[in-house]
């Protein structure tokens, strides 16, 4: 009778032990795992060395290859512009004409003076050959042979000094027609007609001729930049072209491409106190005068190479506070985000100096909704298009 409550006591601390360890044992059972995340599909591309070219961008300006002013030579009035100012003229076409009536005076003048000397030296001539033949004979002295032989003399100079003069009348004649001394475009006239002009004066200038084809092409390169360059060279990082032949190309105001590409053919050996740059000359072909002095360009220096460079395209690049990083796929199927530093632009696509390696998978397409650690999967550009076209609805039956 005394064994019953016992055994009961028993089975209920028995039950109660067996709820415990039940409980505790859903206690720490783990959720069950849920699905894996969905990898984002993307586009990369895999960075390799390659030998790219160098561009360095820069400002120019258009100069004349050949530029002179147009000077009048001899003072007087002016009679007539015979061009149309600002259009191309032609070498040796008439630009303006002096009053030529002074002149032909001077001219006519001065070829009077010659012939009166040259009547002079054949009088003299013939007293010299008439007094001669009696000097050797003894017949005329010697002081009269002596006289005639001077006056001889003073008459071949007489003739001699009014030719010359002569000689520059007719060349002042002559400037009195001011004509183009090559082909190009002439400016506006400085003096209008009916002004007169003082040769050597400041009212001598009268125009300019500007030669248009060939082109120069004029840019500046800082110091700075030439120390850059210099060390980058030193260091194997760039290769500067055969022979220094450096090539230009241009980019006008509207944004179009010069269809024609110069070469460089001056550099100046020292710098410029005021500026601390030098200038660089480029000569281009200009046959339809597109180009005009004073124009403002965008040049491209080109030539030189950049070789075993990282080039990833510019678009897989992005700016951040912290400054530039590109998505990589690394060897698990992780989007990791890399810092870099960017060098020049080769077109649409950018050289890596610092951050990359040879081998690296650039995503170039499908990371703006990545983040670091992402898992992503790599498709062709052609997959990437294909999945971003919405679904074709169905066709009714």
């Amino acid at each position: 009778m005394t064994l019953l409550p016992r055994v009961s006591g028993f089975c209920a601390v028995v039950s109660m032990l067996l709820l415990s360890t039940t409980f505790l044992a859903g206690c720490n059972r783990q959720p069950p795992a849920g699905p894996p995340p969905h990898a984002t599909e993307v586009v990369a591309v895999t960075v390799q060395p390659q030998t790219v070219p160098v561009e360095f961008p820069i400002v120019a300006q258009i100069q004349s290859s050949h530029q002179v002013d147009v000077m009048a030579r001899v003072s007087g009035f002016l009679e007539k512009i015979s061009y149309k100012e600002g259009y191309p003229v032609r070498q040796g076409q008439v630009l303006f004409l002096l009053d030529k009536k002074p002149f032909i005076a001077a001219a006519d003048a001065a070829k009077a003076e010659v012939d009166t000397r040259k009547s002079q030296l054949w009088t003299a001539k013939a007293t010299l050959d008439r007094i001669k033949p009696l000097a050797e004979q003894n017949a005329a002295s010697k002081s009269d042979l002596d006289n005639a032989i001077g006056n001889h003399k003073t008459a071949e100079a007489g003739v001699q000094q009014a030719q010359a003069n002569y000689d520059k009348a007719l060349l002042d004649l002559s400037y009195t027609t001011i004509i183009a001394p090559f082909s190009g475009v002439a400016g506006q006239a400085l003096m209008r007609e009916g002004g007169y002009i003082t040769a050597g004066g400041s009212s001598a200038k009268l125009t300019y001729v500007a030669k248009l084809d060939p082109a120069w092409v004029d840019f500046s390169i800082s110091q700075n930049e030439q120390a850059k360059f210099s060390e980058e060279a030193a260091k194997g990082l760039i290769i500067a072209p055969k022979n220094q032949r450096y090539t230009v190309e241009l980019e006008l105001s509207d944004g179009s491409r010069y269809p024609q590409a110069g070469v460089v053919n001056f550099a100046e050996p020292t710098f410029s106190k005021e500026t601390g740059t030098y200038l660089v000359r480029a000569e281009i072909p200009n046959p339809k005068a597109v180009l005009r002095p004073g124009m403002f360009v965008k040049a491209w220096l080109k030539g030189a190479t950049r070789p075993n460079a990282l080039v990833v395209p510019q678009r897989a690049v992005q700016q951040t506070s912290n400054g530039q990083i590109v998505f990589v796929a690394n060897d698990k199927g992780l989007a990791e985000a890399r810092p870099v530093v960017g060098g020049e632009w080769i077109g649409h696509d950018w050289i890596i100096n610092q951050g990359l390696k040879a081998g690296d998978k650039v995503i170039v397409d499908g990371f703006m909704k990545l983040a670091p650690g992402a898992p992503v999967k790599l498709v062709t550009p052609e997959e990437m298009k294909k999945a971003a076209q919405p679904a074709q609805p169905a066709q009714a039956k």
